[in-house]
């Protein structure tokens, strides 16, 4: 085993937002009255904010009745993972200069589904952690502090 004397470490604002325009499906968290869901979603980033697409349903419901969401992507490999949130607030877009914006980003269904309507998640904060992957350490003798 690997003597891995920091697992865990924090990812500054740029590291969050590098890793985060590195993928494209994260997951929505929602939630109206004491009803949570997650939903998982393909997006772009534009600047601090994430846009996502969405048909009519459940997902673009909850998040215009409680504009109050997380969102989180992480990634992982056989010696290490991270994982980004973002506590924001979700708003329609309805102007017609920010649709053709949105337009623009690099953000196709993946499903073939129609989805006509584009969400904007700004960024109330972001924060994140990599981590080292490896054995757990013996449970029985001295742990280091």
């Amino acid at each position: 085993m690997d003597d891995i004397q920091n697992p865990v470490t924090v990812l500054d604002a740029d590291a969050c937002w590098e890793r985060l325009g590195s993928q494209v499906v994260g997951r929505v968290v929602t939630r109206v009255a004491d009803v949570v869901d997650i939903f998982p979603v393909n997006y772009a980033v534009d600047g601090e904010s994430i846009v996502i697409r969405s048909a009519e349903g459940t997902k673009l419901a909850e998040m215009t009745i409680s504009s109050d969401v997380l969102f989180e992507v992480d990634q992982y490999s056989d010696t290490e993972a991270w994982s980004v949130v973002v506590r924001g607030k979700a708003r329609r877009l309805e102007l017609q200069a920010e649709i053709a914006a949105a337009d623009e980003l690099p953000l196709k269904p993946m499903v073939p589904t129609l989805k006509r309507n584009y969400v904007r998640i700004d960024a109330v904060s972001v924060s994140g952690r990599q981590f080292e992957l490896g054995e757990e350490p013996p449970r029985d003798g001295v742990q280091p502090y």
